[in-house]
């Protein structure tokens, strides 16, 4: 450095930020008494459900009878990884019977399948409604509202204006945002979650996990609240998650669970900091590609991910070794691979797969996957958009 020159030093700070939540959350235990007075009463209301647990433990029949008198319609069936196909008999129905609210009850994939519901019955109907998704949103101008009664947590969806479907004729998973899908209220009732099977709870703490992770741990941007925030909901889900598998109707464990699914994807924790979401973009493809479940595509990818990027995301993953996994000694490079083997072992003790190899695939399949990347237009991920298609198919490779 040359005397007397000024030293110009690169300031990061926390980003400027809006952030509106608007959804009424209605949480706790009997809640759903509740629903009634959340909707209008002259509604034509459209309640939408996934494969038929809500029938089985009486739930929708308990929604119908405490809604008596209204006018009421039905669509089940909506898949894990909601599909379009399946979704357009319910646009086609919404749009026959004028439906003016719909009610989703289920976990994320019903969620986000109502929310493209909602979208897409406003659509122009001189164009195809995959273009939503295509647009990722960007044209949709008004959508049929919609509240929720949540049964698995995991998405977040209850709580933000996000979906992401698939195509089954073409092998496409894609996102969509817009403020128009956001729900009006959600009810969040732990006890709903009690009979849930051991792979669906995993699947949603695993997710809820991955997806604090994508907007935390990216690079340093002193946003003390933020990170604080998120480390609280890493230490929760890290805690109770494996406790709900083996009790599986303890109601604290299940409310700290739900809540922190919740408050992982409701925009909070992300605001006025970078984001990453190259996991979720890399796991997509697999799920297209595999039908692997969306949480066991994350749990293969971000081990890999996080060596892959370990230099970029240096300091963070420093500071998520030790608030997190209290990782405190050995060089810094022996506390990152630390903090990655924890998270791996985490997956694993949730009964997660954390290699592509252990779904009994003959073949990962990568040319196909990035070939998809390239399609789609993911060809600079990450918070700092250096992912290339060479990266992911270094991930890739490296995941299997």
């Amino acid at each position: 450095m040359r005397p007397g020159r000024p030293v110009i030093m690169k300031v990061i700070a926390m980003h400027n930020f809006t952030l509106h939540t608007p959804t009424k959350v209605l949480f706790g235990k009997g809640q759903v008494a509740q629903l009634r007075e959340q909707l209008p009463s002259d509604a034509r209301i459209l309640i939408t459900y996934g494969g038929g647990s809500v029938v089985r433990s009486g739930l929708l029949a308990q929604i119908k009878q405490d809604l008596a008198g209204m006018s009421l319609f039905e669509f089940g069936g909506i898949e894990p990884n909601p599909t379009y196909e399946t979704l357009m008999g319910a646009v086609e129905l919404a749009r026959a019977e004028k439906i003016d609210f719909l009610l989703a009850v289920g976990g994320g994939s019903v969620l986000d399948g109502t929310k493209f519901i909602a979208a897409a019955a406003h659509y122009d109907l001189a164009k195809d409604p995959w273009h939503i998704l295509e647009t990722v949103g960007g044209d949709v101008a008004s959508a049929i509202p919609l509240g929720a009664v949540l049964t698995l947590p995991a998405t977040g969806s209850e709580m933000n204006m996000g979906a992401v479907i698939t195509r089954k004729s073409s092998g496409d998973k894609q996102h969509f945002f817009s403020p128009f899908v956001m729900p009006r209220f959600a009810v969040l009732d732990p006890v709903l979650t009690y009979t849930l099977p051991a792979r669906q709870v995993a699947n949603g703490v695993v997710d809820a996990f991955i997806h604090t992770l994508e907007q935390y741990l990216t690079y340093p941007v002193n946003a003390k609240v933020q990170d604080r925030f998120a480390e609280g909901l890493l230490q929760t889900l890290a805690e109770e998650g494996p406790k709900a598998l083996v009790e599986p109707e303890n109601y604290d464990v299940r409310a700290n669970i739900m809540w922190s699914a919740t408050m992982a994807l409701n925009g909070l924790i992300g605001a006025g900091v970078p984001q990453d979401w190259a996991t979720h973009m890399l796991g997509h493809e697999i799920t297209a590609l595999h039908g692997l479940d969306h949480a066991q595509t994350l749990a293969v990818v971000l081990p890999a991910l996080l060596q892959a990027k370990r230099a970029q995301k240096h300091a963070k993953l420093l500071q998520y070794a030790e608030r997190v996994w209290d990782l405190r000694s050995g060089s810094e490079e022996e506390r990152i691979d630390g903090a990655i083997a924890a998270t791996r072992d985490f997956f694993e003790r949730m009964g997660i797969k954390t290699r592509l190899r252990d779904y009994g695939l003959a073949d990962a399949n990568i040319d196909t996957l990035v070939a998809k990347l390239a399609e789609h237009g993911m060809t600079s991920l990450g918070e700092h958009g250096d992912i290339d298609l060479a990266q992911s198919r270094h991930i890739y490779e490296a995941a299997w």
